[in-house]
């Protein structure tokens, strides 16, 4: 979209963007129509069978703020607490699902399908979401997505999405670092906009103004020219943990 907005070439032909493979940001989402001069539709899915998708005719609030509802009315989605139980619409919790596509268990792997699926035989997909009364669905982050400082739990995503909002971040992702006494510490690593420049005081001063707990606030903020990412297109942050985990990588050596 950067090089979009300074570009001369004509995408008066192009009618739509599909976004899927990692959440889009919402405010990439509220940018992109008009950066491109495109309809936005976003798509959340995954290998083991459901799909979500915005429809085309969904109101541009829907679009930007959401990951779609399921493609099939069979489709059934479920939203549970750390106990599996259900949690009221619009809480957050952990997405199990069960439908005509999806996968009833994984080939020879008996053992693996009994973490992978619970009890009824809904596939726990590993996602944190909302589900809003509509049916449409929020992804919040991954189970395992989180980094735990001392006990207190920080979900990288909360942290990045954050960090997105400030006008200089072109890109960011929030990753756990070793800490001999909390176990684990935060580091945002951060890809600044073209000609644009901001250091590590602002950015924990406009995470602090923008509400987010002290606890919250990444211990370390790093800045890097791009980030690595997996053959998918998502953000490796194994390679960025090989990266700046300097005490885990000695304490393995």
């Amino acid at each position: 979209m950067d090089h979009a907005e300074k570009s001369t070439y004509d995408l008066s032909s192009l009618h739509f963007v599909q976004v899927g493979g990692a959440k889009f940001s919402e405010a990439a989402a509220r940018r992109l129509p008009k950066a491109l001069g495109c309809q936005l539709q976003q798509v959340f899915g995954m290998a083991e069978g459901l799909v979500n998708y915005t429809r085309l005719d969904d109101s541009a609030e829907l679009i930007a703020t959401t990951q779609g509802r399921p493609i099939s009315a069979h489709d059934q989605l479920l939203v549970v607490d750390e106990q599996g139980q259900p949690v009221a619409s619009g809480e957050e919790g952990y997405l199990l699902t069960q439908g005509p596509y999806t996968i009833r268990g994984y080939y020879r792997a008996d053992q693996h399908n009994q973490r992978a699926f619970n009890a009824q035989g809904f596939y726990i997909t590993g996602d944190k979401v909302k589900l809003s009364s509509e049916g449409y669905v929020i992804v919040t982050g991954r189970a395992k997505d989180q980094i735990n400082r001392g006990g207190e739990k920080i979900a990288a995503e909360e942290v990045e999405n954050q960090l997105l909002h400030h006008p200089a971040v072109h890109d960011a992702a929030l990753i756990a670092i070793s800490d001999e006494y909390l176990g684990e510490r935060s580091c945002a690593v951060i890809v600044l906009k073209p000609e644009q420049s901001v250091n590590t005081i602002q950015l924990k001063r406009f995470l602090h103004q923008a509400g987010l707990a002290d606890y919250k606030i990444p211990d370390q903020i790093q800045f890097i020219d791009q980030l690595p990412k997996t053959s998918v297109g998502k953000i490796d942050k194994n390679a960025l943990r090989r990266r700046f985990d300097t005490l885990g990588l000695a304490l393995m050596s």
